[in-house]
């Protein structure tokens, strides 16, 4: 109660926190004060990462022989048109597989999924290929939205008559990540195809699948149709509300399933308390936060790490950084450990601030108890960094230290540029991505053109949207409509200039006759 009569003091009017994270918006070209004074936080990360590695145990792999059978398939390939040749040549490479040596080649032929899928077929032929190998060759597939070829597969485990749930729930994800709900949906209604049971694991797999990749209102309405075969329940909706609320930072939309789950009288329980609780962490919404947080212990659920890591960051976020001090040692007295999320919980809204200082004391206090960095760490130090040179620094380090930048590490950099009206530095972090063999997906192209046409670089988001299509993502109806306003826009600017220049030479030729007429002189009779 003490906090909550805190909350009512402060006020809760700083922007919102999207899930991508919000981003610094300086234009400085000079080096980040962050990037003047990194050797502290380098040496910290990458020793700690080291430390943790070098205790932790790998499987062994046998790099020289995955290399070699990758030669092989690129030499078979490149050699043979047909696969029947193709898989011959390599059978007299004398190469002895195995299912960890084949699942080992899948993974690492990367981008080229046509290797992957002869090293799968020479595996099946060899007779190295288990229900795992064939799943694992379905994901690959799958990813680089080779969907006809991936559903052969999935045929051809039903004539081997294996289980083919797993292979399908991929199938599910793989079209959801494609941003392809409707697809999604058929492969989860195919399932009676193959005389699969479409269980509620299934159904609430391609809830999460759906929400996760924002399509989060196609997810609500196929559950809502949908009532009688699968009766609403609380955790179908936690998996909506964990979309509002985490995957699409939208309080409003989070606050509708709320009510929505009151009106067919379903009980929230300690996820749904969770996930209302982040959402409005999150939002910097002090208040309600601790409002739920009373109202959860009232109803009696326990709070989770989660509900204490939220309510350490919007603390934070509100200058009560004593507060959520004094929560980090509830969560030990609770015999919760704090964990990674809790430090960053603290460091990201401090980023935010500029209080770096503090930022770094709270990273010193994480590995001093014994708490690894994220990648989440370096992407809160990412917020200091407001130029190429800056990012470039900041992705060597993370590499450094044994944390690849991922897709999400870019999502950050690109907005970050894009919300500076620097779009010829996101155009640069762009091609940055294919150094870290990071494929865009829909979201990046999504979030790349919007900010360019927003930028005034309608054309130059026009060549990426064709780009998008031609690598089979599906249109975008709001991105169509952002080039239909545009077109519009320049028709009215072109429009606007034809009528200024017409006007102008309306005023040139008044002025000539003018001056035309006073030199004529008038007729007089004599």
């Amino acid at each position: 109660m003490r906090l909550i009569g805190l909350a009512r003091r402060l006020t809760t009017t700083t922007q919102n926190l999207l899930s991508s994270q919000s981003l610094a918006h300086q234009t400085s070209h000079s080096p980040s004060p962050l990037l003047r004074n990194t050797h502290h936080l380098s040496q910290s990360l990458t020793l700690t990462h080291n430390q943790t590695h070098s205790n932790s145990k790998t499987v062994p792999i046998n790099h020289t022989n995955v290399e070699q059978v990758l030669q092989l398939l690129r030499s078979a390939h490149s050699r043979f048109a047909s696969k029947t040749e193709a898989i011959a040549y390599l059978d007299e490479s004398g190469i002895r597989l195995t299912e960890d040596l084949v699942g080992s080649a899948i993974r690492a032929a990367g981008d080229e999924w046509e290797l992957a899928y002869l090293g799968f077929k020479w595996g099946e032929r060899s007779g190295c290929s288990s229900v795992r190998i064939w799943e694992l060759m379905v994901s690959v597939l799958g990813e680089h939205k080779k969907f006809g070829t991936a559903w052969r597969v999935v045929r051809d485990m039903v004539r081997s008559s294996m289980d083919v749930r797993g292979a399908v729930v991929l199938m599910i994800e793989s079209y959801a990540a494609a941003n392809d709900p409707q697809k999604a949906i058929r492969a989860f209604e195919v399932m009676e195809k193959f005389r699969l049971s479409q269980d509620s694991e299934a159904y609430h797999t391609l809830l999460d699948a759906l929400c996760r990749n924002g399509n989060i209102e196609e997810a609500e309405e196929f559950m809502l149709l949908n009532k009688k075969a699968f009766p609403l329940s609380t955790q179908g909706f936690n998996i909506i509300l964990h979309g509002w609320c985490n995957d699409s930072l939208d309080m409003v939309e989070a606050k509708r399933v709320w009510r929505e789950m009151s009106s067919y009288c379903i009980t929230p329980d300690a996820t749904t308390y969770t996930n209302m609780i982040s959402c409005f962490s999150k939002s910097g919404n002090l208040f309600d936060s601790l409002r739920l947080y009373d109202e959860m212990k009232k109803r009696g659920w326990t709070p989770g790490r989660g509900v204490y890591n939220s309510l350490i960051y919007v603390l934070t976020r509100e200058n009560c950084w004593k507060e959520a001090l004094n929560l980090v040692d509830k969560i030990k007295l609770a015999g919760l450990k704090p964990d990674s999320t809790t430090y960053n919980s603290m460091i990201l809204p401090l980023c935010e601030a500029k209080k770096l200082k503090d930022a770094r004391e709270v990273l010193d206090d994480m590995i001093r108890d014994g708490v690894d960095p994220t990648r989440d760490t370096y992407h809160a130090f990412l917020e200091e960094v407001d130029n190429v040179e800056g990012a470039l620094e900041l992705l060597k380090q993370m590499s450094e230290a044994g944390f690849d930048p991922n897709g999400h590490t870019f999502r950050l950099i690109l907005d970050k540029f894009l919300e500076l009206k620097q779009p010829e530095n996101s155009l640069r972090m762009w091609e940055e991505m294919a150094k870290y063999k990071i494929e865009p997906n829909s979201s990046h192209y999504i979030m790349l053109i919007s900010g360019m046409v927003s930028c005034g670089w309608v054309e130059k988001g026009r060549e990426f949207y064709e780009e998008m299509r031609l690598k089979g993502f599906l249109g975008d109806p709001k991105l169509e409509k952002l080039f239909a306003v545009s077109s519009d826009h320049d028709k009215d600017k072109d429009c606007h200039q034809k009528k200024v220049k017409v006007r102008k030479k309306i005023r040139i030729l008044i002025r000539k006759k003018h001056k035309f007429s006073r030199r004529i002189p008038l007729d007089t009779k004599m």
